[in-house]
């Protein structure tokens, strides 16, 4: 059953960005569409768990943990919305190379053997990735992969600050990882559309509510999985377990027209992906320092 539960949160947040493009061509962008579908874990756990807030506002460390957990979603979401899902995905899961250097910063971590070999596989798988096709620098060559770098950036960030603050209540972590949904990814979405760069939002008619309210609810399970399956399971099975969502987005973005695929991001992607599982083995050595609670391995 835990294994099943977090397969069903990859197979969630794989396809995601086909309900997130839905949204969009009804007019409302995908950082709106963010803060609609945290608001409900949101309040879940605010009225269940009252008590979490006065920890999570007296701790400022956790106030890290919501803006790193905001800004991955807002990058995230925008970015399988916006381009090709399929490298959006790939270099998000670049966590593991932005991992190693904030571990090393935050927490002091040494770098071992087994770090520099998937830092220098998830540098390759990169480099192949963003290869422009006439040749020249691997570089982001759109919004999109910018906002995959930076989320997969953040994402790391968010992981390695749950670490630290692994004495931290567990619903504490989890409002702040909900707040940063809410809170960072519509102050963003305000700000940029006070500014004229993005719309505010304007469904097109009443009957987009409903389907909205579902993915609301779809993605408030699909978090209660998460916290299931992880807090049962080692973190390096639900690391492993969870790059199902890999294979998820990229099937379904070639099967729906949200992606493609050539010979450059195949290897790249296999790169990558080579360098996660790496990061899993490695935490299967290190059984002290296992994720603290299920939010700590919570996708954007």
């Amino acid at each position: 059953m835990p294994v099943l539960a977090l397969m069903f949160n990859a197979l969630v947040w794989g396809l995601s960005w086909w309900p997130f493009r839905q949204f969009q061509a009804a007019g409302l962008h995908p950082l709106w569409t963010t803060v609609c579908l945290y608001l409900l874990s949101l309040l879940a756990v605010s009225f269940s768990q009252r008590q979490a807030w006065r920890e999570f506002l007296g701790t400022p460390s956790l106030w890290v943990v919501m803006l790193a957990a905001g800004l991955t979603n807002t990058a995230f979401n925008w970015g399988v919305a916006l381009g090709d899902v399929l490298r959006v995905v790939l270099l998000f899961y670049l966590m593991p190379l932005w991992a190693v250097l904030l571990a090393r910063l935050i927490l002091g971590e040494r770098l071992t053997l087994l770090a520099g070999l998937r830092m220098g596989l998830a540098l390759g798988g990169a480099a192949f990735v963003l290869a422009p096709e006439g040749g020249g620098l691997p570089w982001p060559r759109s919004l999109a992969d910018g906002l995959g770098l930076f989320g997969g950036f953040c994402f790391a960030l968010n992981n390695v600050m749950l670490r630290r603050e692994a004495a931290r209540g567990a619903h504490a972590r989890a409002l702040a990882m909900f707040s940063g949904g809410v809170f960072v990814a519509g102050g963003a979405a305000a700000a940029m559309a006070g500014a004229g760069l993005v719309a505010w939002p304007a469904l097109q008619h009443a009957g987009w509510l409903l389907p909205l309210a579902g993915m609301a609810v779809l993605f408030c399970l699909s978090n209660l999985s998460l916290q299931y399956g992880a807090g049962r399971l080692p973190a390096n099975v639900t690391a492993i377990v969870m790059l199902i969502e890999v294979p998820v987005a990229a099937l379904s973005a070639l099967w729906l027209g949200g992606g493609q695929l050539d010979f450059k991001t195949a290897v790249g992607g296999a790169c990558i992906l080579a360098a996660a599982l790496l990061s899993a083995l490695e935490r299967s050595q290190k059984p002290a320092q296992q994720a603290p609670a299920s939010p700590a391995t919570m996708q954007a």
